[in-house]
C-alpha cells in the first residue's frame, strides 16, 4: 500500500529491522516522529526508493565502517505508518501487507467486554 506522506505529518515506525547492519540505526518500532522531507532517493547498494527524513533523528554522514557516504540518508517510508487518530481508519490497516514474518502494526486499545451469550429455552412445537 502507497501512502501520500508530507512535511509534518506524525507517522509510527513499523519496522526498525535493519538486515546486516550492525550498527543501531535511532528509529524504534511505535515509536511516533514527525516527516521532515519526503521524497525519491537512490542509494547504489539499495536502490531506489521513497525516503522520509524524520524531524526528531538528524543521520549524519554515513562515513563509519560500514557506511556509504551518504549525508543524512532518509529510511524507507515503507518502515512507516501515518499516525491516524480515526480508530475506524486503524483499523483499514490490517489490510496492509506486512513483510514476511512479521504481525502487523496494532495500536494498542483497551478490550472490550465479553459478554454473555443470551441463553433460550427449546420450545415444543
Amino acid at each position: 500500500m502507497m501512502y501520500n506522506f508530507h512535511v509534518g505529518q506524525k507517522v509510527v515506525c513499523i519496522d526498525d529491522k535493519f538486515k546486516h547492519v550492525s550498527i543501531d540505526q535511532g528509529i524504534r518500532k511505535g515509536q511516533i516522529y514527525t516527516i521532515r522531507w519526503v521524497g525519491p532517493y537512490k542509494h547504489y547498494i539499495d536502490g531506489e526508493f521513497i525516503g522520509v527524513k524524520l524531524a526528531e533523528i538528524h543521520r549524519g554522514n554515513d562515513d563509519g565502517p560500514e557506511g556509504y557516504g551518504a549525508a543524512d540518508m532518509p529510511y524507507r517510508a515503507t518502515r512507516f505508518r501515518p499516525l491516524l487518530k480515526d480508530r475506524l481508519s486503524a483499523l483499514k490497516n490490517l489490510l496492509v501487507p506486512t513483510p514476511k514474518g512479521e504481525k502487523p502494526y496494532m495500536p494498542e486499545s483497551p478490550e472490550e467486554p465479553k459478554r454473555k451469550a443470551p441463553v433460550r429455552e427449546k420450545e415444543d412445537v
